[in-house]
């Protein structure tokens, strides 16, 4: 299961609108940093072969299921501090993190 905060979620929807089209994100792991894995988020217009979607209020969070071991459980939010803002991940599957915060290790 996959949990998107109402402040994501506003964020989300906000951002599709803008963008005119789109069924919601795309939400995936790639290879990186010091500590292995950084996650990726993206915009999508459609599902694909293997996506899992897991159905939120306006939009779809479409995992392909070869990440979903390393993304059960996940909590999206969005959250400023100061000048910075963006999307922040909760991972129950995360066992490290860099000392940078840009990649993570389960």
């Amino acid at each position: 299961m996959i949990t998107v905060t109402s402040t994501a979620a506003k964020k989300i929807r906000a951002n599709l609108e803008k963008r005119g089209t789109g069924i919601g994100i795309r939400v995936g792991v790639r290879t990186t940093g010091c500590s292995g894995l950084a996650y990726v988020l993206e915009y999508v217009d459609e599902s694909w072969l293997g996506s899992v979607a897991f159905p939120q209020d306006h939009f779809g969070v479409l995992i392909d299921q070869k990440d979903l071991p390393y993304l059960e459980g996940l909590e999206i939010d969005y959250v400023r501090q100061g000048l910075n803002e963006g999307f922040e991940f909760t991972n129950p599957q995360e066992r490290d993190r860099c000392g940078c915060g840009e990649s993570f290790r389960v």
